[in-house]
């Protein structure tokens, strides 16, 4: 009589308890900051995985923690701020989460120019200038770098350039599109958003007064695809998704 091996047993057992190939929508929640580099690997992720539609909503990292605090189906969560990504964490949200990407922050002013400005040195001569509101990433950390510049460029420096602060918006999108509409003199903006945009001009901010900007990424302990959702962190964390990354104007190690 023929014996069957253990390896082949168990073999035939696991096979019969593996789970069908998940299916349905991925929901990511992101960064606003993150759509053109996002939207680009949506269309990679499906083309792997025909079964799965990535739908993907974006605004200010606050507004989305919020949205998933009171019960929003997001599968994972892409963060401009790791304070947000914490709070999902300790509030037991999210199992665990890793930095996939970085940013930095400049400043952007009309193709024309109007207030000539050049250099962050230049920014108290904007009339109006655009920056994100003290409770979004970007604005949180535009202000770091005024008061970081602030020894080096005048005491009254940080205090002047707030005060030509025309509109304070709730995502980096929506600065960016005040200076392209010609809405604002200047706007301070992450390099990301600035360099998909040919309507305005790009003015770099010295890196002794820059702020690196660390971007979290964590799977939902409520997701129903568990493996799609590890899928899609894979596939930014891959050589591939970093180069489409990078290419969208982020830092990647």
């Amino acid at each position: 009589m023929r014996r069957t091996s253990v390896a082949t047993v168990l073999a035939v057992v696991f096979a019969a308890c593996e789970a069908p190939p998940e299916s349905g929508t991925l929901s990511v929640y992101a960064a606003s900051s993150l759509t053109d580099a996002f939207s680009e690997l949506e269309t990679t992720f499906e083309a792997a995985h025909p079964d799965i539609d990535v739908s993907v909503t974006y605004a200010g990292s606050q507004i989305l923690r919020l949205q998933i605090e009171q019960g929003a189906p997001a599968d994972v969560f892409a963060s401009a701020n790791p304070e947000h990504m914490e709070a999902l964490v300790d509030s037991g949200l999210v199992a665990e989460s890793r930095v996939f990407v970085q940013n930095e922050l400049v400043i952007i002013v009309p193709l024309d120019n109007p207030a000539g400005i050049e250099s962050l040195e230049d920014l108290p001569e904007a009339s109006r200038l655009v920056i994100g509101t003290a409770n979004v990433p970007v604005g949180r950390y535009t202000r770091d770098v005024l008061r970081l510049a602030a020894p080096s460029l005048g005491e009254g420096f940080e205090a002047i350039v707030l005060s030509r602060v025309a509109s304070e918006e709730s995502n980096v999108r929506l600065a960016r599109a005040k200076v392209e509409l010609g809405e604002a003199d200047a706007a301070i903006v992450y390099r990301s958003d600035a360099g998909s945009s040919d309507r305005v001009r790009v003015i770099a901010i010295p890196s002794e007064f820059n702020v690196i900007a660390d971007y979290p990424i964590g799977v939902l302990r409520r997701t129903t695809v568990p493996a799609t959702a590890g899928a899609w962190v894979d596939l930014l964390m891959s050589p591939e998704g970093r180069a489409v990354l990078a290419r969208h104007g982020f830092i990647v190690e």
